[in-house]
């Protein structure tokens, strides 16, 4: 073999020495990150979505738990991370974590509630053993939820009502359309009253304040619930009146213009914390 075969072999060698060498050195310097994911009770939660975020160059590494609740992230590089979890129904959680080269890290991983103590403002160590108010809260949360939903159901059998009141009035002979008013108005009273029940019975959390949207909503109350209860009475009575043949008279007159004010004042209160001013 001449000089220059022999430098050919020798480059080609070293190239392919290299080319082997580069991925076994990149696996033999990375680090991996393995654990769990359990809930506030300690339960296992599966298909958990997992992202551990190298601090220093801002590449994201996402895995998700299997059904065991158990997750794994190989091939990292050293660095600091923000290990982030989060999973349907609970509240997120992260914790930073130091990669070191050719190690196998373990980190444990717990989600939150949906809501905690922590979260409107309470101090870890007012909320450290207080099991009893974070039962409170979920209630609490539970209860105005609900609320929100009756709440947004009971607009379509009021705009319905509204509707219907404006020849529910008229000089008709058939009663029909007072009929169909006034049975769309007993279902919006349901509605409303018992969606104001959840919102009444809600448990209190002490040291909370009511801000912003909330108050406006809050105040808005007063103005739609007295309505809520003025407006069937006064329908009552106008429908009375109707039925006998009589023009609707006396007290029973503002029966129109105070369904209007308590359909606006109640139509604002949704908007108030539907909407961000």
């Amino acid at each position: 073999m001449n000089w220059t075969a022999k430098v050919v072999v020798g480059a080609g060698m070293l190239m392919l020495s290299c080319l082997i060498s580069i991925p076994l050195w990149a696996q033999g310097t990375g680090g991996a990150l393995s654990g769990t994911v359990t809930d506030p009770s300690g339960k296992l939660v599966p298909n958990a979505k997992i992202s551990a975020k190298n601090t220093a160059t801002g590449k994201s590494t996402d895995t998700e738990t299997d059904s065991a609740g158990l997750y794994n992230v190989p091939n990292l590089m050293p660095g600091d991370y923000e290990v982030s979890v989060s999973a349907e129904g609970f509240g997120p959680a992260a914790v930073d974590v130091t990669i070191a080269a050719n190690a196998q890290q373990t980190v444990n991983l717990t989600l939150r509630a949906v809501l905690s103590l922590e979260d409107i403002g309470f101090s870890q160590s007012q909320t450290q053993g207080s099991a009893q108010y974070q039962a409170r809260l979920d209630k609490r949360s539970h209860m105005l939820k609900t609320h929100q939903r009756l709440g947004l159901i009971t607009t379509v059998p009021l705009l319905a009502t509204v509707i219907a009141g404006m020849s529910a009035g008229g000089r008709r002979t058939s009663s029909t359309d007072r009929d169909v008013h006034a049975a769309l108005g007993s279902v919006t009273a349901g509605l409303y009253f018992t969606s104001a029940y959840f919102a009444i019975r809600a448990p209190k959390i002490p040291g909370t304040e009511t801000r912003g949207q909330i108050r406006l909503h809050k105040a808005l109350a007063w103005i739609h619930f007295p309505g809520m209860i003025l407006t069937p009475v006064l329908g009552a009575i106008a429908f009375d009146q109707r039925s006998r043949g009589e023009k609707v008279h006396g007290i029973a007159s503002v029966h129109g213009p105070v369904a209007i004010i308590t359909a606006a004042a109640y139509g604002a209160s949704i908007l108030s914390v539907s909407l961000k001013f």
